[in-house]
């Protein structure tokens, strides 16, 4: 057995791959960071057969330069991964096959991609498989809680849901707007799209309508509220805000929102990094 679990290292070494702790070492960067890095898609190592991640040479140097971008200029693990992109290292986020189609159809294609159950996802992100079958099938939306749930789960972002083009439009007429179904009463309008920091939506909310539950992730958020009322829970701590009024804060605190008026809310909501 020890002369197996040699040539396995020393085969290991001869490819120029590296486990987990010793990239850790030499990135200078905890094991438990990395991986976190790792669930967001900033790096992709590869994986043995018993689970073993192994970092190849390239994984090390944007590792490197994820460092120096967290540590030199202060950004967090959505920007860096936004602004590694721009700079062509790292690959475009995986987009749902058939991206042309409804949401429904692209999660059932991601769940099929994946060879998975619709069983097998209910338990992963806690929606039920009736629901998650009816979501598929188009009989019923999403909410904006459910759907950070799925697209967390395929390593998306709520923003691929929209399918946006890679380039930036610059001018978006109201007829071109990405628009989603986000639960009963909720429609978000994306207002912009391609390699941008922000990612811009014009939310439509009835009378009632919620989030669907508390959500969190990474960045920090801004709204403007143009028309109607908005009752904002921030971890707890509800705000009510009305027409004219902006609000602030950071994406990481759990909150949730709901339409509390007799009218239709509308929202500019910003978000930044595109995390969403």
């Amino acid at each position: 057995m020890s002369k197996l679990r040699t040539s396995s290292r020393e085969a290991t070494s001869r490819q120029g791959y590296l486990k987990i702790g010793d990239v850790a070492r030499l990135v200078g960067l905890s094991p438990s960071l990395l991986r976190s890095w790792e669930s967001l898609g900033l790096v992709r190592p590869a994986r043995t057969g018993n689970g073993y991640r192994l970092f190849a040479p390239e994984d090390v140097q944007v590792l490197k330069r994820a460092r120096f971008l967290r540590r030199v200029r202060g950004l967090n693990a959505p920007a860096i991964i936004q602004v590694l992109k721009n700079q062509g290292l790292l690959p475009p986020a995986e987009t749902p096959a058939s991206g042309t189609g409804p949401l429904g159809t692209r999660l059932r294609n991601l769940r099929s991609k994946r060879g998975l159950s619709l069983s097998a996802v209910a338990a992963a992100t806690g929606v039920s498989v009736g629901f998650l079958s009816a979501l598929e099938r188009g009989q019923t939306s999403a909410s904006v809680g459910t759907l950070r749930k799925l697209a967390r789960f395929y390593s998306l972002n709520i923003l691929d849901f929209f399918n946006p083009t890679a380039a930036n439009p610059r001018r978006v007429s109201p007829g071109e707007r990405k628009v989603l179904e986000a639960g009963p009463g909720v429609t978000m309008e994306l207002l912009a799209w391609g390699n941008t920091v922000m990612e811009p939506h014009l939310f439509r909310i009835k009378p009632g309508a919620t989030s669907g539950g508390s959500y969190q992730h990474e960045g920090e958020e801004f709204l403007y509220i143009l028309e109607g009322k908005l009752e904002i829970s921030l971890d707890g701590d509800q705000v009510r805000l009305r027409s004219g009024d902006s609000f602030y804060f950071e994406s990481a605190t759990p909150h949730r929102w709901s339409n509390p008026g007799h009218k239709e809310t509308r929202v500019l909501w910003v978000n930044t990094p595109p995390t969403f």
